[in-house]
């Protein structure tokens, strides 16, 4: 993430905030230039802004800006859809006459704008599914944020993802409820951000993968995909992941089928991506006193061309000083991984199908 700042008060903003504290500024996200902006009246219900990338250019508010103060992200004039690039994608909204959904809404919208974010940023392909008019949908994707009913034959909702179709359960974005069951399932780290880097992980194999050049590769590293899925989620649930997971994977739930593993580590992927980035821009290095401690000199990880081998040169250190400052607040370490050789294969692996899109996207 960016370090972002108001245009005309040059204070430091950040990402989900509506307005500058400092000179009272409206902000708004401005996905077309990838940057915060100041927003000035323009008439109409328009609003322009001094940033640089968008001088001259003219936007909306997202209507879930304007009317529900869920997000706050802009769309350019001349773009027909009330909603920004991130709200249009979500499908399904929870009842709001139920209360405490609308504030879980807000928090799954917020978390989603970081997964979208970083996903501009990657230069990924990013759309939804249009309706064809005979109740199916094209091979974009959509979210859908459900809750739990007591209806008769109702079962619970299932996070997860179907044919570009990402499901989260609302429940989700309980503080107290995604800790409960984070220690119920033996999860070091389970966040709501987590989630959405994960599912879209799964969307992303069917898209960049499942019908590619790379799928011999995939195999060679992840397994086979073709074993059957619902019996290794049994055999997972039932027994665990084997007691030498950590010399393979990113995680237990990894270690249950290949769509996992290949899940888990997209997903941090985009962890070690979006952190990189956001120590590059804060200008966070270490210049230890001994030369044999960790020293880091950050580089946007996001730039083309950076490979691999740097970001993991730059990762390790900063993960180092993020578990120790951890540490000294006393809190849990914020990066509980050990990342062996053949989860840095995976990861490289990663690396490579998503320089491979953005080039794609580029051309």
């Amino acid at each position: 993430m960016k370090i972002f700042h108001c245009d005309h008060c040059q204070h430091l903003v950040f990402f989900e905030n509506f307005r500058c504290v400092a000179c009272g500024r409206a902000l708004g996200f401005l996905p077309d230039v990838q940057d915060m902006g100041s927003m000035d009246p323009a008439g109409n219900s328009l609003w322009q802004s001094p940033n640089t990338g968008a001088r001259g250019r003219t936007y909306r508010l997202c209507a879930n800006y304007d009317r529900e103060n869920i997000c706050n992200w802009t769309v350019p004039a001349d773009d027909p859809n009330p909603l920004c690039v991130s709200c249009r994608l979500t499908l399904v909204i929870p009842d709001l006459s139920v209360p405490g959904n609308k504030e879980a809404w807000y928090r799954l919208e917020s978390a989603k704008r970081r997964l979208i974010y970083s996903l501009l940023a990657l230069g990924l392909p990013l759309e939804g599914k249009e309706d064809s008019g005979d109740g199916t949908f094209g091979h974009g994707v959509v979210f859908e944020f459900m809750a739990d009913t007591s209806l008769p034959g109702a079962g619970p909702v299932l996070t997860g993802h179907n044919d570009g179709v990402i499901t989260l359960n609302v429940a989700e974005a309980d503080d107290s409820e995604r800790e409960r069951r984070r220690t119920q399932l033996h999860e070091p780290y389970r966040t709501l951000l987590g989630h959405f880097r994960h599912e879209i992980g799964h969307y992303y194999w069917d898209r960049l993968v499942a019908d590619s050049g790379d799928l011999i590769g995939f195999r060679n590293l992840f397994g086979d995909e073709r074993q059957d899925y619902g019996e290794a989620l049994k055999r997972h649930y039932s027994n665990g992941a084997p007691a030498d997971w950590q010399q393979c994977f990113v995680s237990t739930y990894a270690s249950s089928h290949p769509w996992e593993d290949w899940a888990e580590t997209w997903a941090h992927y985009l962890h070690m991506t979006d952190s990189l980035e956001t120590a590059a821009a804060c200008g966070l290095t270490l210049k230890p006193r001994r030369s044999d401690e960790p020293s880091l000199k950050t580089a946007n990880v996001n730039a083309p061309g950076d490979s691999f081998a740097s970001m993991v040169d730059a990762w390790y250190p900063l993960t180092y000083v993020l578990n120790n400052l951890n540490r000294g607040l006393g809190l849990p370490d914020g990066y509980p991984f050990v990342l062996s050789a053949p989860a840095l294969e995976k990861l490289r692996f990663v690396h490579g199908v998503v320089a491979a899109a953005r080039l794609i996207s580029h051309l």
